[in-house]
């Protein structure tokens, strides 16, 4: 799809979002830079896409008829998925009748989807090194994987994001609260979970993967901190022996071509030694990657939209010393910023600001990036950057 129309004309090349948070406003504003007419659809209204959108709208997105609905009215080339929580059926549906491109296939929406069905496919049909696991559909069930997986383990819903539900066990009679809260985090599939043996790595890694009509290309690795199994801080290019970037490259490559498609992909990979362990995979440009806005010329959401568009990338795109760091706000409310000027005061620095419409909990509301001699000092200015800022809800 090189040739491109016009938005909002009988010509236009028609996205659609299904998911408008932070990450899908990136992709829909390269997307836009490229001439495609977007439209961003979400459970809620004035979601960060939403507000650089050519249009949007607002529906329950793992309801089969409202999905369809919406499907028929767009009539879309391209259906990007950028949440978790769809009626993948629906998308398969369409694929299969030609309807639509589902990017990057439904088949990867659905494997994707859940944590079951990613890590079998990993496991078990690639045979790839992963954490030991066992699934499970009980708190009975739960008590006795752990007694055979020991402490400490991680208990995370087979569906959730950005570590909703997830805790580490060091106990076994902490069984009843890690259900409890794994249930409250979980987007659906009732009340089945994973539960992972801990591993003692010696760091984590997204191998981002960008699959286009030009092949395969592997970006720097990105260095991450997650807190509870969220992202707070994330760094580029981070180091890694020559041989183990090799090998997390051979794994991501594995994966992302099992799943197929074009676009970017999020390998999160744990390292221990030269070993790389497989973790989970995400089929859109993923959090972590929110540093490439800092560290590449054209950065995870500029590459999705030109991968997905048909457009063939370099087989090779380096990274500067770049990093960045969430900005978070708790409790319930409208988010309102200060301390803007001074953040982008910091040498080197550089502020997103979400646009959520309104907090309830913990949630990301920004992000500053931030370039440096080296990642340590692009860190520190990231930090320092986001330190600057001070959030409070109305």
């Amino acid at each position: 799809m090189t040739t491109l129309g016009t938005p909002l004309s009988d010509h236009a090349t028609r996205v659609l979002l299904l998911g408008a948070g932070e990450l899908g406003k990136e992709v829909a504003i390269e997307l836009m830079r490229l001439g495609a007419e977007v439209i961003a659809a979400d459970r809620y209204a004035h979601a960060p896409a939403m507000q650089v959108a050519h249009s949007s709208r607002v529906l329950d997105m793992l309801d089969p008829a409202a999905l369809r609905a919406l499907i028929a009215e767009v009539r879309p080339h391209l259906v990007v998925p950028e949440i978790e929580t769809l009626a993948t059926d629906v998308l398969a549906e369409v694929e299969a009748a030609g309807e639509a491109t589902v990017i990057p296939t439904a088949r990867a929406t659905r494997l994707t989807m859940d944590r079951e069905g990613i890590r079998r496919l990993a496991a078990e049909d690639l045979g790839l090194t992963t954490s030991p696991y066992r699934f499970v559909d009980s708190l009975e069930e739960l008590e006795a994987a752990i007694g055979e997986l020991g402490t400490p383990c991680v208990v995370k819903p087979v569906m959730s994001s950005s570590g909703k539900g997830q805790s580490v066990v060091r106990d076994p009679a902490d069984a009843v609260i890690a259900w409890d809260y794994a249930a409250s985090g979980a987007r659906a599939a009732g009340g089945r979970l994973i539960v992972e043996a801990f591993i003692d790595f010696d760091y984590e890694i997204t191998q981002l993967t960008v699959r286009h009509a030009g092949g395969t290309t592997f970006l720097d690795p990105v260095g991450h901190v997650q807190v509870d199994g969220d992202y707070r801080e994330s760094w580029q290019p981070h180091p890694m022996p020559e041989a183990t970037m090799r090998r997390a490259r051979e794994v991501a490559g594995a994966v992302t071509e099992a799943l197929g498609g074009y676009g970017v992909f999020g390998v999160e990979l744990f390292v221990r030694g030269g070993e790389v362990i497989f973790n989970e995979v995400s089929p859109r440009p993923h959090d972590t990657g929110l540093v490439t806005l800092a560290s590449q010329r054209l950065s995870e959401f500029a590459l999705h939209a030109r991968a997905i568009l048909g457009v063939p990338l370099p087989a090779e795109i380096d990274a500067v010393p770049a990093a960045s760091c969430a900005v978070l706000a708790e409790g319930a409310g409208v988010p309102v910023i200060s301390g803007v000027a001074a953040a982008l005061a910091v040498e080197e620095s550089d502020l997103r600001l979400f646009g959520k419409p309104r907090v309830d909990g913990r949630r990301r509301i920004a992000v500053t990036v931030a370039r440096g001699g080296s990642v340590g000092q692009a860190r520190e200015r990231a930090r320092e950057a986001a330190a600057a800022l001070t959030v409070e809800l109305a």
